[in-house]
């Protein structure tokens, strides 16, 4: 499954920024692909991206709408918001493990021999703020002279925006060079910040920072597509917990909020059949794999009790 995900990320990656002619324009592509969203974080200025970026385009929509309000625009972005809120209402967060770029770069600085660490799970709060206020509220009422607002997050964060936007167009044109200054080195000091937390912590942007994360995740616990837990099958030797690449415990609550519904638990990880999916009906996972049954030791019943406890694993009846 691992190896079908990376291929999906790949290929997700390659569509996203299909436009191949970008070396040789020297420019964006802004063709009607661009009038739809991509599932995953990819900038649209980004001179190879074929479509638009959700949270661009979301910024966007808030930023214009007193203005739009005003004058009576109709205002496309209200599809944005539908896009993300169907594909979030049917699968959660899937797109953040699956189709996304920027998530699929995390995941290979992590493979960079280096200390692991890990940070404080509060810290994952952190992205709805980051959505509340800079995708949201500041585009919204932090207005110019005009009434206008500014896409804020995608101005003064965004890490995917420099890398495949701000670096790659000072390549293709020199003159934008001398317009770079304290913004562009705050936002490449922000890129520096996020590659090296990559290579430490598993997927830190994604964890602590992402808008579009956040999004998805308001629908991981009611989506069509959940992941479910179940605690008499369970041998509580955290393998879930340590080969997430979120650090999620499915444990603690199978569905929530920063599960990106990659599946490696389920068919990687768990010996023991504990984890599963379902989707309308379908299932799928719930099974021991006989490879990694012998990998971890097996404990008596009064023995799991007793290591559920110190580690925080619910018991009977619980996780779901």
């Amino acid at each position: 499954m691992e190896v079908l995900r990376r291929w999906v990320q790949a290929l997700a990656t390659v569509l996203s920024n299909g436009y191949v002619m970008f070396p040789f324009t020297k420019t964006i592509y802004q063709g009607r692909l661009k009038a739809f969203c991509v599932p995953g974080l990819n900038c649209y200025s980004c001179p190879a991206a074929a479509g638009a970026c959700p949270i661009g385009a979301l910024q966007n929509f808030f930023a214009f709408l007193q203005v739009g309000w005003r004058q009576g625009t109709f205002l496309p972005g209200f599809y944005v918001i539908g896009f993300l809120g169907l594909l979030g209402g049917f699968v959660g967060r899937m797109p953040c493990a699956w189709l996304c770029p920027f998530g699929l770069l995390q995941e290979l600085l992590y493979r960079i021999p280096a200390p692991k660490k890990e940070f404080p799970r509060f810290l994952s709060w952190g992205k709805y703020g980051f959505l509340l206020f800079f995708v949201i509220l500041f585009p919204l009422f932090l207005l110019d002279e005009f009434g206008y607002g500014i896409t804020w997050f995608c101005k003064f964060v965004c890490p995917a925006g420099t890398l495949e936007a701000g670096l790659p167009l000072m390549g293709l044109q020199p003159a934008f060079r001398e317009l770079a200054g304290a913004l562009f080195s705050l936002k490449v000091s922000i890129l520096v910040a996020v590659v090296a937390a990559a290579a430490i912590v598993r997927r830190p942007f994604c964890r602590v920072v992402c808008p579009l994360g956040a999004f998805y995740s308001l629908f991981n616990r009611g989506s069509l597509f959940r992941m479910a837990y179940h605690p008499d099958r369970c041998i509580h030797c955290g393998a879930c917990s340590r080969n997430c690449p979120m650090g999620v415990a499915p444990y603690l609550g199978p569905n929530g909020k920063d599960c990106i519904r990659c599946l490696k638990c389920v068919y990687q990880s768990c010996p023991a059949g504990a984890l599963s999916w379902e989707c309308a009906g379908l299932k799928g996972g719930g099974r021991p794999s006989e490879e990694k049954v012998g990998e971890v030791p097996q404990v008596a019943h009064g023995d799991q009790l007793q290591a559920g406890a110190v580690q925080g694993f619910p018991g009977k009846g619980g996780g779901q």
